[in-house]
């Protein structure tokens, strides 16, 4: 998306919510820079370049799903929540209670248990994402998460010791959004992949995160 400055690079977003029947999505935008800045001062009414969606998505849920969201990576984690009613778990963490940017009406769905862990203990447990999903992997039946490259990590070890199907959406900086700059590109185990395009979901059995 562009917020219509002609020296500015578009930023990517993952769909927060969306209603079928009107056409509207919702995006959840973190101010971090002046494209985000000029995005977050917008008035209704005001035209936006938008171009997707893109790449691919995360698979169907399965039961006893675990989402684990990490700061702003509660976006796609949302979205995907509430695409079931079947019963499935959040893990919400952040480094502290304001960077849980979800307001708690928007994860009021059917079906779904939220437990939240801030790392100064401000809000819910305090302790990390890893901290919540290690003492619930052995009941999982499958993990998704988004969020920080150390908490990916972080979940990747502890998943790939359970054995659990494990899918990650990576956070990355775009720039043309179709492929062609590579800008987005991320190491694998097939060698490197662009997010834009192949991602942003990807097994985490091949995502590398040293190096």
């Amino acid at each position: 998306m562009s917020p219509g400055q002609s020296n500015m690079l578009p930023r990517p977003f993952s769909v927060y919510r969306a209603d079928t029947l009107s056409g509207e999505i919702s995006l959840l935008i973190e101010i971090k820079g002046k494209g985000t800045a000029l995005l977050a001062e917008t008035t209704p009414g005001v035209s936006l370049k938008l171009l997707g969606p893109l790449g691919r998505g995360f698979p169907d849920l399965p039961p006893r799903s675990l989402l684990v969201a990490g700061g702003a990576g509660i976006a796609p984690l949302a979205f995907l929540a509430a695409s079931t009613a079947a019963p499935r778990t959040l893990l919400y963490c952040a480094r502290s209670s304001e960077f849980l940017v979800c307001p708690d009406t928007d994860l009021d769905l059917p079906g779904l248990s939220v437990m939240e862990a801030t790392d100064d203990g401000s809000r819910g447990v305090k302790g990390t994402a890893a901290d919540l999903l290690s003492n619930r992997i052995e009941k999982a039946g499958a993990v998704f998460a988004c969020g920080p490259r150390p908490m990916l990590a972080a979940v990747k070890e502890i998943c790939s010791r359970a054995k659990i199907e494990t899918w990650f959406s990576l956070e990355e900086r775009m720039a043309c959004g179709i492929g062609a700059c590579v800008g987005c590109a991320v190491a694998t185990t097939g060698g490197y992949r662009r997010v834009c395009r192949d991602g942003p979901v990807f097994p985490a059995e091949e995502v590398i995160f040293d190096g």
